[in-house]
Order: structure tokens, then C-alpha cells, then sequence
């Protein structure tokens, strides 16, 4: 995740713009004669200040930055639908090898990139492989644990993202050309991949496949690293693994089970508000003063307080998953209701933007809570292409935030009823959903027919 940070958070740095003056009235009306009179003043390097005519991306070439942003974004959006299936039917670990080994070698075309086409094309196969190969790692980290962890391991992942943002910033204020900073935070992944070949591949999925003997293997494998002794293990298959010769449950059947279709809805929704309200938080708090590498290292650390507040509230029982996702999310609706009320000039203490920041810390509860309750109400055969879809909802949301802001032209309180509205929306829709804490994972779309599966499908035809 540290890796995965570091790619997502290139463009912050790679694309930022420094100070400049053209020392000429007027804006030049060739590339090549703006080259001769433009002066930067800041001391780093970026896209923006390449040193070739068709690299200056100001003015009307300033929209170039979001562009290339805005192709990672899309390059995530397919990354998320075609990674998830892939695993499901191919295995977890060679769809997160192969997703490693293609983001690693992209990256570098990025930091080499001769022209701003090619830096575009590459942060756009940089986003699917990126975006798929960070939901595979998500899925494989949940099942090498058993479920009483998974709370543990879902928030240390994304704890690890969190504080790959500060690791990115750190970077960046000491390499300050752009080539060498796109170079220096993409190797950790060449060492990321070397590693990953030592990894075993999902006992879970070996198991949901019908593959005992592999899945035994695996086990013991990890039982001997944990300094236990061999153990006497022989798994009995469910009712739901599949025989030789048997495709895997695809995509459609998220739509074709009962339980599953209004499941997928209602999570679809809340990963689109999550991302939503989080970038729209981001957005209408104001621009930070001062200095661009800390400001991107707040950014990041901001969201730290949000992981022990949801291992502590996601393991008790009068709380668990659900209620906690709900609350954290109807708090961050509130708090951009009631960030309109306060006056910008206000003292710290009733500062919107930090009411806005305390509501980008909920929401960062709830995107690491959603990641963990998704996995767990996913059945196994099933589980990367849940993952899968509800991420790429999670992107569109990410797209839109950005338009928003424009809405102000209307009323400076628009913005933040939508954000507000759409948060509470979704913590009121999360109630719907069972609650998972202490419950079995299903393996098998068959194990859903079971009665503590069946709440959305009974509430219905109450």
C-alpha cells in the first residue's frame, strides 16, 4: 500500500505548478517562444516545467495536468472491473504478480516518458494495473488471516496508504526533479515484486475451488512460520466448492442472487458516497498555506486518528461493522451541513476547515470499515468481483467531486448540503445491510441460503 500510495499521489507533486512570470507583455503565441520567456521561481521541477516546448503546461495547456490525473482515475475504474473476476477464476496470487510486475514496468515509462502523450498513456495503463493489483493485494492480505483479524489487517492496510502519502511527501522534498522523484518512488515496487514470489497463494480460494491438497499445504505452510508444529489437517469440502471442470461464479452472479443484487446496490452506493464526500471534503476545506510537501504529508497523516478509532468501534458487539460505517458516515454528513453555518473568520476551534478536516477523518473511517465489511459479506467464490464492482463506483465518485465546487455559483451552502446529503444518505442505507461481526464467512454463493444471510431478502418481503 505504501507502493500504491506513491503512484496515486504522483501527479500531486509530479504535476504541481510553481510560481512563474513571462518577462514579456502578453502570452507568447508559439510553445517555442514561450520557452524563451517564461521564468519559474520555485526550486523543483515538474511536468509543467519540462525544459521542452511542448511540455510548458500553462495556461492553455494547464488542463493537461487534470487530464493526465482524470486517465489514472479511468486507468482505476477498469483496473477495478476486469482485476476482480480475474482473480476469482485465475487465483489471487498470479493476478496480483502479474498486476505488480505491469505497474512497476509503466511506472517507469512515466518517469521517462520523452513527451507529455506518452507520460498520459502510461499514468492511464498505470491506473488499471494499479487499481487492480491493489484490490487483489487487499483480498489476499484478508484471507491468509482468519476472520477474527481481518479488522486488524483491513485497517493496517489501510493505515500503510495513509502513511505512503507522508512517505511520498518525505521523497519529494528531497528529490526535487520530477524524472528522479517519478524514478525513486516507483523501485520500491521492483523490491515489492522480487518479495511477492515468496508469497503462497489464498488458502481460501484453493479451498472455494475445490483444491484440498494445495490448500492444505498452504496452511501448514503458514502454521510453520507462526512456530507451530505440523499440524494434522485434512479440510472437507463444502457445499458449494467447485469440481474439476467447473467454471467459477462470474460477475452476473452479483446480480443473479436476491441477496446479493440489493447487497451490491446499497455497497455500490455507500463506496460511491465515501469517495464522493471524501474528495469533496478535500476540495471545499480551502488550499492549505504554506509548504506543498507538508501540506501533502497533512493530507495523509490527517487520516491516521481514523483506523484505532475503527479497530476499537468494529469489534465491539453493540456496535460492530454496520452501526460504526453508519455512524461515522452520518457524522461526516453533519459536518458538512454544518460547516456553511460558520463564518470563515472564525477562531481555530470553529475553523470550517478544521470541521472539514474532522469530517475527512469520518469518512476515512468509513472507506477503511466499508473495505473490511465488503470482503466479509462477499462469499469467497465471489469476493475480488464484489470488491471489484463497488470500487469502481467508489472511482465515479472521485470524478464527480471535482464539479461540485462550481455549484457555489448558485449558493456558497450548495456544495455542502450535496456532500452532507449524500453522506447521511448512505449511513442510513448502511443500516440495511447485516452485520457481520462474529458471524462465519460464506465460502459459497450456495452458503448465502442460509437464514443469517437472508436479511435484506426477508426486510424486503416484509
Amino acid at each position: 500500500k505504501v507502493y500504491v500510495a506513491c503512484q496515486s499521489m504522483l501527479i500531486v507533486l509530479v504535476g504541481a505548478v510553481p510560481e512563474y512570470h513571462i518577462d514579456q507583455e502578453g502570452i507568447p503565441t508559439s510553445r517555442a517562444e514561450l520557452a524563451k520567456h517564461i521564468r519559474f521561481a520555485d526550486n523543483f521541477t515538474s511536468i509543467v516545467t519540462e525544459a521542452s516546448t511542448s511540455w510548458y503546461l500553462i495556461e492553455q495547456e494547464a488542463y493537461k495536468v487534470s487530464l493526465a490525473s482524470s486517465l489514472f482515475f479511468a486507468g482505476l475504474l477498469i483496473g477495478n472491473i476486469t482485476f476482480g473476476p480475474l482473480s476469482d477464476k485465475l487465483g489471487r496470487k498470479p493476478a496480483y504478480i502479474s498486476g505488480l510486475f505491469f505497474d512497476v514496468v509503466f511506472g517507469y515509462v512515466t518517469a521517462l516518458a520523452p513527451n507529455y502523450d506518452t507520460f498520459a498513456v502510461s499514468r492511464f495503463f498505470v491506473g488499471i494495473v494499479n487499481g487492480g493489483m491493489a484490490l487483489v493485494s487487499f483480498v489476499l492480505t484478508q484471507e491468509y488471516v482468519g476472520k477474527s483479524f481481518w479488522s486488524f489487517t483491513g485497517s493496517l492496510t489501510n493505515l500503510t496508504f495513509a502513511v505512503g502519502i507522508a512517505v511520498y511527501a518525505l521523497l519529494g522534498y528531497c528529490v526535487r526533479e520530477w524524472r528522479y522523484l517519478a524514478l525513486v518512488s516507483n523501485t520500491p515496487g521492483v523490491i515489492f515484486l522480487l518479495l511477492s514470489f515468496m508469497l503462497p497463494e489464498s488458502p481460501r480460494w484453493l479451498y472455494s475451488q475445490g483444491k484440498m491438497a494445495e490448500a492444505e499445504d498452504v496452511l501448514q505452510y503458514i502454521a510453520l512460520g507462526n512456530g507451530k508444529e505440523r499440524l494434522n489437517l485434512k479440510l472437507k469440502p463444502s457445499v458449494g466448492t467447485l469440481r474439476k471442470g467447473e467454471s467459477a461464479p462470474g460477475i452476473l452472479n452479483l446480480v443473479k442472487h436476491p441477496v446479493l443484487r440489493w447487497q451490491t446496490i446499497i455497497l455500490m452506493y455507500i463506496w460511491y458516497v465515501c469517495s464522493f464526500v471524501y474528495y469533496g471534503l478535500t476540495l471545499n476545506a480551502g488550499e492549505l498555506r504554506g509548504n506543498l510537501y507538508l501540506n501533502v504529508a497533512l493530507s495523509g497523516l490527517v487520516e491516521v486518528p481514523a483506523f484505532p478509532l475503527c479497530m476499537f468501534f468494529i469489534e465491539k458487539s453493540w456496535s460492530g461493522r454496520r452501526k460504526t460505517m453508519a455512524c461515522f458516515l452520518i457524522f461526516a454528513g453533519f459536518a458538512c451541513i454544518f460547516t456553511m453555518f460558520l463564518p470563515t473568520n472564525a477562531g481555530l476551534l470553529l475553523s470550517p476547515t478544521l470541521l472539514a478536516l474532522c469530517g475527512k477523518m469520518m469518512v476515512s473511517a468509513a472507506f477503511n470499515i466499508v473495505y473490511i465489511y465488503t470482503s466479509e459479506l462477499y462469499p469467497t467464490v465471489l469476493r475480488n468481483a464484489g470488491l471489484g464492482v463497488c470500487s469502481m463506483s467508489c472511482r465515479f465518485g472521485g470524478i464527480l467531486a471535482p464539479f461540485v465546487p462550481s455549484m457555489k455559483s448558485l449558493s456558497p451552502s450548495v456544495p455542502f448540503v450535496v456532500f452532507g446529503i449524500s453522506g447521511l444518505s448512505a449511513g442510513f442505507l448502511t443500516l440495511l445491510l447485516p452485520e457481520t461481526l462474529n458471524k462465519p464467512i460464506a465460502e459459497s454463493i450456495e452458503d448465502l441460503q442460509s437464514p443469517k444471510y437472508q436479511v435484506l431478502k426477508n426486510e424486503e418481503a416484509e
